[in-house]
């Protein structure tokens, strides 16, 4: 996915997209400090901003990872190694000061066992044949792509089938919630992980050279602009970073994608008369039950993914490239609704997706973050090679 256009390819209309995008932005936010909180608010216009930088830098974790595999290309994810650098720099001093400016913070920090390792395993394949991760199907579908819209809504059944059967993998062996920081001590966790951080980065700079002839710069892009894209690499990563600390800060806790989709799911079933959700186990955790009975207003992991969504519809339209395009092959189109299933069963299992379980999980220290990584990177390989069986094209191809 690339963002660059000429000028010829920008529309009038493409500015009215914009100015829709803008206003209802600007209304949400208004709608929303009325109805909820300012807090709350902001949190929908941070969302905003991570789909404004994620579309900008095409900054999708499955394109990254095709192309690792495929090519060779490490550029995205060594912005990738960069970001998270940037993340624990400020996440682990947060965390173990336990709040700034009198807001309590907490990481997420999960048990690592074969439900994780299994879960990340199936996400990595449904990233694949899917066309997205969770924030790509997000971002995607805000600038108008039609079969990763479709992924989107198949993620959202197979996270609330996931949260249906949840209690058949709730026995596999797992090791308790593990933090680095706690573990290890504050000081020597964070030289650990930027010590592997860097390791990643040069080794793949180096395979890249050897199997390329060059190395993707990250600091620089071709037609560069703040408003129309492309962003470098290096700042979207480091864009992502600190509106993920911000989120911190605001929210109480790290970014995260997927249990919103859990939610929706179960309350359109309910609405539908199809289920019950209220007697699952994944709804008995003392820290989910809530979420079926209060305002969706009032729920900031919600409110983060409509904004972020709207957040990549106006950078679309400033690009000039909000087209949806309707027609779909029955392949590509079965690849979106086996992929989405899979991503959102395996966002579940997981503990979360690449933004919650790896970005976030990683970013709070804990030991289920590169669990999960170790099992998604076999799963992409995977679902790599089952790209031809659905019509899907080369490393970049959705």
């Amino acid at each position: 996915m690339t963002n660059q256009i000429s000028p010829t390819q920008r529309s009038p209309v493409q500015g009215w997209f914009a100015v829709a995008a803008a206003v209802a932005l600007v209304l949400g936010a208004l709608w929303i400090a009325g109805a909820a909180t300012g807090r709350l608010a902001a949190l929908f216009l941070l969302g905003a901003g991570l789909g404004f930088a994620l579309y900008h830098a095409a900054f999708g974790f499955t394109g990254a990872w095709r192309a690792l595999f495929a090519t060779g290309r490490s550029g995205a994810v060594r912005a990738q190694m960069g970001m998270l650098a940037v993340a624990v720099a400020i996440f682990f001093p947060l965390l173990d000061a336990g709040s700034l400016f009198g807001q309590p913070v907490r990481g997420f920090v999960f048990p690592a066992g074969w439900e994780v390792a299994l879960g990340a395993f199936l996400f990595g394949i449904g990233m694949q044949i899917g066309g997205g991760c969770a924030s790509g199907t997000l971002y995607t579908t805000g600038g108008g792509d039609t079969r990763t819209a479709i992924t989107l809504l198949f993620f959202i059944v197979g996270m609330t089938l996931g949260a249906w059967d949840a209690e058949r993998w709730a026995t596999l062996p797992a090791l308790p919630p593990i933090s680095l920081p706690a573990s290890l001590g504050l000081w020597p966790a964070l030289a650990l992980n930027l010590t592997i951080f860097a390791a990643v980065a040069l080794a793949l700079a180096a395979r890249e050279r050897r199997l390329t002839g060059g190395v993707e710069p990250l600091f620089r892009r071709a037609g560069a602009n703040l408003l129309t894209g492309p962003w470098a690499l290096a700042w979207a990563g480091l864009a992502l970073a600190l509106l993920n600390a911000v989120t911190l800060v605001l929210a109480g806790r790290p970014w995260g994608i997927t249990q919103a989709f859990a939610t929706w799911g179960a309350r359109a079933g309910e609405t539908l008369g199809l289920a019950d959700p209220v007697f699952w186990s994944y709804w008995e955790d003392p820290t989910r039950i809530d979420l079926l009975h209060r305002p969706l207003v009032q729920d900031a992991t919600h409110l983060m993914n409509l904004g972020l969504v709207l957040g990549a519809f106006l950078a679309a339209a400033l690009a000039g490239r909000f087209a949806p395009r309707l027609r779909i092959g029955l392949r590509p189109l079965a690849a979106a609704i086996l992929g989405g299933l899979m991503l959102g069963y395996g966002a579940r299992m997981a503990f979360g997706c690449n933004i919650s379980a790896f970005f976030s999980g990683v970013a709070s220290g804990s030991l289920h973050g590169w669990v999960w990584i170790a099992a998604a990177l076999p799963g992409n390989w995977l679902g790599i090679r089952l790209r031809p069986l659905f019509a899907l094209d080369g490393p970049r191809g959705r």
